[in-house]
C-alpha cells in the first residue's frame, strides 16, 4: 500500500477553478438540435456575505445543473446582484451616525477590514465590496455559473429592461394608483417589503374589524378578525395598566390605546386626543353589544397588548379559547379582582354563549378544547394550538346558531363576510389594518407599521382574470416537492394589491412617474428573461438609452420588424437577431431554485408575472423549495455568533466537504442542521477515496480487451453498481439530493469495502489482476456519480484514472439493466446478514464462539415464501395456504410450525416493495446450504470459529437446542458454543 500523502485541499480547488476558466466549460450558447436546461437561482444582494446558511439553495441548485449538464443538457446557470432597496443606504447612514454595533459586525463577523470600513459611508461601496464578496464565495463553493451574463440591477440596460415590464404591465391594467395599506418604517418615510427589514421579513398585513361597543358618551372599537363571534361576547377586556386615550376619530369619540391613536392617523384617519388614562378607569364599566343590545362589563386581562389593534378586545369564553382561559384565570384570582375593586359576585356570572355550531365539539367548543389539553393558564403555549384547532373547524365547518339572527343558519364563511358587510354599512363597526407578524423591523432599526399611502402605485394581484392564469401556470408546472404546492395556491388566493414602487432608494424609476423608484419585489420577478441577453448587450457594446420598448417587445415577444426597430434605435440588426435567438433558445424557464420564505412574495410574483407578460409556451416549468439551514440546532444569526460566511467555510473544511454537509442530512423542505463534525468528518471520507484512487491509478489497467471470468462476487458487486446508478439518477431527478449521496456515496463504499474483504480473503495470484480492474470500473463509475456533490476532488481522480476531459462533462452513468443481479444480491446478502446476525449474538451475550453451527430452511418453507410473494396483494387466502403446506408435509407439530412460518413471512412482505419481491423471488432458486458452504472458510476467518452447515431437515445435524425449526427462506437459523 502506498504511503498517504495529506490532500492539500486549497491547491485541488484552485487547480479546477483555473482549469474550469480557462477551458470556459461552464459558458452556455444556443446549440440548435441540442436539449437545453435554463436554472436560476435568487440573485443576492450584496449587504453581506453569503453564509453557510445561504449556501444551500444555491449549492442545491449547483448540483442539479452539475447532475443535467452530465446528462447531456446545454445547461445555463447564470447570476446577478440585487441592488435594488434601501437596505445598504441604510447600513450606509447608521455607519455615519457611528453605530459601533452595526461596525463591529461588519469587523467580526463578516471580517471586512477597517481600513475598508471608513469607505462604508457610501452606500455602493457596501454593496460593491460585498459583490465581490459574494462572487468569489460562489467561485469557491464550485458553483459552475456563466459568468459572461453577470449583471446588477442598477446597470442602465437593466434598468431600461424593467421599464418595458412595467410599461407591459400598465398596458394590461394590472398597475394601478389609489389608496392602500402597505407597510411603513416610519423613520425611512418609505414602504417596505421583505428585502428592507432585518432578516426578510415581509410584513402581513391583516385587516381588523372594529365592533363599535357603545359606553355613556365614547365607543369603545374592540379590534377582532372573527367579528361574526360578536354574539357572543361577554364581557370587553382592557389592560389596566396600560396607556388608553379618549380621542375623536373622524367625528367620533374612541376609548383606544395611546399607540393606536397613532396607528390610526397613519391610516389617514383624522384624530384628535382629547385626555389619556390608564386602563383600570375603564374597569366595572358597562358596554353596549351594538349586535344584540346586550350590556357587559369591562374586566382587567394583563395578556391584552396596547400595541396591538386597538387594544380593546371584545372576549368570546365559548369560541376563543385564550377568552375561556383568561376569565377561568380571572374567576381564580381574588387578588386581582379586590384590587380592581370588581365584584366576584359579577365575574362568576359570567358563563360562555355559544353561537356556532360544529360537528364533533359539545355546546362550547373553546372549553373542550382547553380541558382536553389540560390547559393550566393563559402562559400555557398549547392555547395557541387550541386556537387553531378551534378557529379552523369553526370557520370550515362550523354553522350560526339560533339566537345570531340574521344569520342564524349560515355557514360560518357566510356569515362572516355578510355581518362585515352589514355593520360597516350601518355604522355599527369600523376597519383598521394592522401588522400581524410583529416585530417586523425596517434596515434603519425602526419598527414597522402600517400606512394607507395615498396616491401609492400598485401591482393589482387582486386581478381576478389574472390569478386564473397564475393558478393554470401553477396547475401545469412541477413543483418540487409537491408538498409545497398548497402554500403556492393559498398565496395566489390571498394576493391582493401590492405597492411596486416607493419614493427613494437604489432601482429603475416609474417610466411614466420618475418621482417613484420601483420596488425590489417588483423588479426581480422576469430578471430570468433578462440572463439570456446579458453578454450580448455586452459583447455589441448596446447602449441602454437605445433599449427602448420596441426592442424589447421584439427580443421577448417576436412583435415588430427587426430592420425597422434597427434603423430607428441605432441598435445593430446583427445584435437584435442575436438577442432574439438566444432568448427563444433558451426560454422558458426550466427551473426555479429558492428558499421556502420567499413562497408568499417572490415565487408567486414570479409566476403572476410571467403569465401576464409572456405567453403559455414561455411560462416557467419549474420551481424548487428548500428549507433552512440551521447551526448545531440554532438558527443562524449574528447574535449568536455561529454565522460562518461560504468562503471561510471552504477555507476550514474544504468546498467539497462543506457541499455535502448540507446537501446530505435533510429532505428539501426540511431544515439542515450543519454540523462542523460532519463537515470534517466528510472530508475524511473523502481523503479516503483520495487515496483509495491514488493506489488503483497506481497499478496497471486491464491489458486484455476480453471480458475476465466474474464470480458471485463480481457479479454481486456489478449488480449493487448499476442499482446504484438506477437509483441515484432517479433521486435526482426528483431532487431528493440526501437520498443519492446516501447511496453514491456511503451505501457503494460500504459496498466496496464488502467486496474487497469477501474477494481478497482468500484471493489466487491470479484473481488479483481481475480484482484490481473490477475495483478501477467501480471507481470510475463511483466519481462520475459524486461529481455534482463533489467536483473538485472527483475532477482530481477523474485524471489520476486517466479520463478523458472533465468528469463534469462526462456522460452521466447509464443503468445496464442486463448486470442487475437480484440472484446474486440476495446471495451476497444472506452472506453478510449471517456475519452480522452471528455479530449481534456474541454482542449481545458476550461468549466467545468456538463452533457457529447454521440451519437452512426446509424446501416447503420456500414454497410458502414463493407463493405469498408471487400472490397479488388481496388475493391471497391464507387458510387455503396453511391447508395445501399441511398436505405437503409430513411433521410433528406440523400445524404449529406452518402458522408461525406464514405470520413470520406475511409480516415481513406487507410493506415490501414490488421490485424488491421479484428480487426474492428470483433468489429463492438458490442453493443456501451449498452457498454458505463454499464461503465457509471467508466465514471463518470473519467470525473466527468453525462454521458447520445443516438444512432443517437433514437427519444427522447437529441441533441440541431444536434452533433448526426457527430457520427462515434466505435467513438461516443459527446456534453457537
Amino acid at each position: 500500500m502506498r504511503e498517504r500523502v495529506n490532500v492539500d485541499w486549497s491547491s485541488i480547488e484552485a487547480k479546477w477553478l483555473n482549469r474550469w476558466g480557462e477551458s470556459r466549460v461552464f459558458e452556455a450558447d444556443p446549440k440548435p438540435g441540442k436539449k437545453k436546461f435554463f436554472i436560476t437561482v435568487a440573485y443576492p444582494y450584496p449587504n453581506s456575505p453569503q453564509h453557510i446558511g445561504h449556501g444551500r439553495t444555491y449549492t442545491l441548485a449547483d448540483t442539479y445543473a452539475r447532475y443535467l449538464r452530465m446528462k447531456g443538457y446545454n445547461v445555463l446557470f447564470p447570476m446577478g446582484f440585487h441592488y435594488t432597496g434601501t437596505p445598504v443606504l441604510a447600513m450606509a447612514k447608521r455607519l455615519r451616525m457611528g453605530d459601533r454595533e452595526l461596525a463591529e459586525t461588519f469587523t467580526r463577523v463578516y471580517k471586512v477590514p477597517e481600513v475598508t470600513l471608513t469607505e462604508f459611508n457610501e452606500p455602493m461601496k457596501i454593496a460593491q465590496y460585498f459583490h465581490r464578496e459574494i462572487k468569489e464565495g460562489m467561485k469557491s463553493m464550485g458553483y459552475s455559473i456563466d459568468w459572461r451574463r453577470e449583471f446588477t440591477t442598477i446597470d442602465p440596460p437593466y434598468s431600461k429592461f424593467i421599464e418595458w415590464q412595467f410599461e407591459v404591465l400598465r398596458e394590461k391594467g394590472l398597475i394601478k394608483k389609489g389608496s392602500h395599506p402597505v407597510g411603513w418604517c416610519p423613520i425611512c418615510g418609505n414602504p417596505v417589503g421583505q428585502h428592507d427589514t432585518v432578516g426578510d421579513v415581509e410584513p402581513e398585513i391583516e385587516e381588523f374589524t372594529l365592533i363599535k361597543f357603545q359606553l355613556p358618551g365614547s365607543i369603545a372599537p374592540t379590534a377582532t378578525l372573527r367579528p361574526e363571534t360578536v354574539y357572543g361576547v361577554t364581557n370587553i377586556w382592557v389592560n389596566p395598566e396600560s396607556e388608553y386615550v379618549e380621542a375623536e376619530v373622524d367625528g367620533e369619540t374612541w376609548i383606544v390605546s395611546r399607540e393606536a391613536s397613532e396607528k390610526l392617523k397613519l391610516l389617514n384617519r383624522a384624530v384628535k386626543v382629547k385626555r389619556s388614562f390608564k386602563g383600570h378607569e375603564l374597569l366595572g364599566q358597562w358596554a353596549v353589544n351594538p349586535a344584540n343590545g346586550s350590556r357587559i362589563p369591562i374586566l382587567p386581562a394583563g395578556f391584552v397588548d396596547p400595541d396591538n389593534a386597538t387594544g380593546v378586545v371584545m372576549s368570546v369564553p365559548a369560541h376563543a379559547p385564550y377568552d375561556f382561559q383568561a376569565l377561568l384565570d380571572l374567576k381564580r384570582s381574588r387578588e386581582t379582582l379586590k384590587k380592581y375593586g370588581i365584584s366576584p359576585s359579577l365575574v362568576e356570572a359570567l358563563k360562555p354563549l355559544s353561537i356556532i355550531f360544529v360537528e364533533g365539539y359539545a355546546s362550547t367548543p373553546a372549553e373542550e378544547a382547553v380541558l382536553r389539553r389540560k390547559i393550566k393558564d393563559q402562559n400555557d403555549p398549547r392555547l395557541e394550538e387550541a386556537t387553531e384547532e378551534v378557529y379552523s373547524r369553526e370557520f370550515h365547518k362550523g354553522v350560526m346558531a339560533p339566537g345570531t339572527e340574521p344569520y342564524a343558519g349560515l355557514p360560518v364563511q357566510e356569515a362572516k363576510r355578510r355581518l362585515i358587510e352589514d355593520f360597516l354599512k350601518s355604522g355599527k363597526a369600523d376597519k383598521m389594518y394592522e401588522i400581524i407578524n410583529k416585530p417586523v423591523t425596517c434596515r434603519c432599526g425602526a419598527q414597522c407599521v402600517v400606512k394607507v399611502f395615498e396616491d401609492q402605485w400598485f401591482i393589482d394581484y387582486g386581478d381576478h382574470e389574472w390569478k386564473s392564469k397564475a393558478m393554470e401556470c401553477l396547475s401545469e408546472m412541477r413543483i418540487l416537492p409537491e408538498e409545497i404546492r398548497a402554500e403556492f395556491e393559498y398565496t395566489v388566493g390571498w394576493l391582493r394589491e401590492k405597492a411596486c414602487a416607493r419614493r427613494g432608494g437604489l432601482g429603475t424609476k416609474l417610466p411614466w412617474d420618475k418621482r417613484w423608484v420601483i420596488e425590489s419585489l417588483s423588479d426581480s420577478v422576469i430578471y430570468m428573461a433578462y440572463y439570456t441577453i446579458a453578454h450580448l448587450i455586452q459583447r455589441y457594446n448596446v447602449d441602454g438609452e437605445k433599449l427602448n420598448k420596441h426592442v424589447f417587445d421584439y427580443i421577448f415577444l417576436g412583435q415588430g420588424d427587426p430592420r425597422r426597430i434597427s434603423k430607428e434605435t441605432g441598435v445593430s440588426l446583427q445584435a437584435l437577431k442575436a438577442m432574439r435567438d438566444e432568448f427563444q433558445y433558451f426560454y422558458p424557464l426550466d427551473s426555479r431554485h429558492s428558499g421556502r420564505d420567499l413562497v408568499p412574495n417572490h415565487l408567486t410574483f414570479f409566476i403572476f408575472n410571467h403569465v401576464a407578460i409572456f405567453p403559455p409556451n414561455l411560462w416557467p416549468k419549474q420551481i424548487v423549495v428548500n428549507g433552512s439551514v440551521l447551526m448545531e440546532g440554532k438558527k443562524m444569526s449574528k447574535s449568536f455568533g455561529n454565522i460562518i460566511p461560504l468562503k471561510d467555510g471552504v477555507k476550514e473544511y474544504g468546498a467539497d466537504a462543506l457541499r455535502l454537509a448540507i446537501l446530505s442530512t435533510a429532505g428539501l423542505l426540511q431544515d439542515v442542521d450543519f454540523s462542523p463534525n460532519l463537515a470534517r468528518s466528510l472530508r475524511e471520507r473523502l481523503e479516503r477515496l483520495y487515496w483509495t484512487a491514488l493506489e488503483t491509478a497506481a497499478k496497471p489497467g486491464p491489458q486484455s480487451k476480453e471480458e475476465p471470468a466474474f464470480g458471485l462476487e463480481e457479479r454481486w458487486l456489478f449488480s449493487r453498481l448499476n442499482r446504484a446508478v438506477k437509483n441515484v439518477t432517479e433521486a435526482m431527478e426528483e431532487l431528493r439530493v440526501r437520498d443519492a449521496v446516501q447511496m453514491a456515496l456511503y451505501n457503494l463504499d460500504h459496498d466496496v469495502q464488502w467486496y474487497m474483504r469477501k474477494a481478497l480473503s482468500d484471493a489466487s495470484p491470479d484473481r488479483i489482476p481481475i480484482i484490481e480492474a473490477v475495483l478501477r470500473r467501480v471507481l470510475e463509475v463511483r466519481v462520475k456519480l459524486l461529481a455534482p456533490f463533489a467536483p473538485f476532488i472527483c475532477e482530481e481522480i477523474w485524471e489520476m484514472l486517466g479520463g478523458e476531459g472533465f468528469v463534469s462533462t462526462s456522460e452521466w452513468p447509464r443503468c445496464d439493466e442486463k448486470a442487475l443481479d437480484p440472484e446474486a444480491e440476495e446471495a451476497v446478502e444472506l452472506i453478510r446478514k449471517l456475519v452480522e446476525d452471528v455479530s449481534n449474538i456474541v454482542k449481545a451475550t458476550g461468549i466467545s464462539p468456538r463452533r457457529i453451527i447454521v440451519y437452512t430452511c426446509a424446501p416447503w418453507k420456500t414454497r410458502i415464501y414463493r407463493e405469498i410473494l408471487q400472490t397479488p396483494p388481496g388475493k391471497l387466502r391464507i387458510a387455503e395456504l396453511i391447508n395445501k403446506a399441511r398436505r405437503d408435509i409430513d411433521l410433528k407439530g406440523a400445524d404449529q410450525q406452518i402458522s408461525r412460518c406464514v405470520n413470520l413471512i406475511l409480516k415481513e412482505t406487507s410493506t415490501m416493495p414490488e421490485d424488491l419481491k421479484k428480487r426474492k423471488i428470483k433468489a429463492l432458486d438458490l442453493d443456501e446450504k451449498k452457498l454458505l458452504l463454499n464461503a465457509k472458510s471467508f466465514l471463518e476467518k470473519e467470525l473466527k470459529a468453525t462454521l458447520e452447515v445443516y438444512g432443517e431437515e437433514d437427519p444427522e445435524k447437529y441441533d441440541p437446542k431444536s434452533r433448526a425449526p426457527l430457520s427462515q427462506p434466505l435467513r438461516p437459523a443459527i446456534f453457537i458454543e
